[in-house]
């Protein structure tokens, strides 16, 4: 059975989505069945209105299907991204975290293989703090995190060992930089995957 990847991610412009994306085509490059998944929009309309892109990232929608409890059972491995928050993830990622106590309890989560993904507008806008916040959740599951390290040469130029990112300065798209690390995360992250999971059933 081939290893199954889900990709959860919230974005309000749509660049989140865009390395959600790269990463799921890196995953699906390794024979990965992979699933993406937003999660639900929870921000006043009024927000949303005073900022073009996000009002008009809404009204394109929708983009992927829910994020369910399910599908965090489903999966061996998962990518869990946002946009930077003030350094940590958004509101909108946060409540679906918070929302799986239930399976946390009864060790549903514990060692699936994990790894964290976001987006900025500054260089030092809290990029690595928000995935240190993604990934404290991780730690409470028990599952296995896998950061992006430098395990590519293509990394030492994106810069960014704890996991896929990009600073979208004045609006910018990501850039063939970004995708690429994200594609190289996905490979990772299914690779590492499989051979977990391997090893638990070998161990059983």
């Amino acid at each position: 059975m081939s290893t199954r990847i889900l990709v959860v991610y919230y974005s309000s412009t749509g660049n989140t989505a865009a390395l959600a994306e790269s990463l799921a085509a890196g995953a699906r490059e390794t024979g990965a069945d992979v699933r993406v998944r937003t999660v639900r929009e929870t921000a006043p309309e009024q927000a949303v209105a005073q900022n073009p892109r996000w009002q008009a990232w809404i009204d394109a929608g929708p983009h992927h299907a829910l994020a369910e409890l399910a599908d965090l059972e489903w999966a061996d491995g998962l990518a869990i991204g946002s946009p930077t928050r003030f350094g940590g993830p958004a509101a909108q990622l946060k409540s679906f975290l918070d929302s799986t106590g239930g399976l946390w309890a009864k060790g549903k989560l514990a060692d699936k293989v994990a790894t964290s993904f976001t987006t900025a507008s500054t260089a030092h806008g809290g990029l690595e703090s928000t995935l240190l916040a993604i990934n404290n959740v991780f730690y409470h599951w028990g599952a296995i995190v896998v950061p992006l390290g430098y395990a590519d040469p293509h990394l030492m130029e994106s810069g960014n060992p704890y996991g896929g990112s990009f600073v979208s300065r004045k609006s910018a798209a990501p850039d063939d930089l970004a995708l690429g690390a994200l594609r190289v995360q996905g490979r990772r992250l299914a690779t590492i995957t499989t051979h977990v999971a391997t090893g638990l059933k070998q161990a059983e």
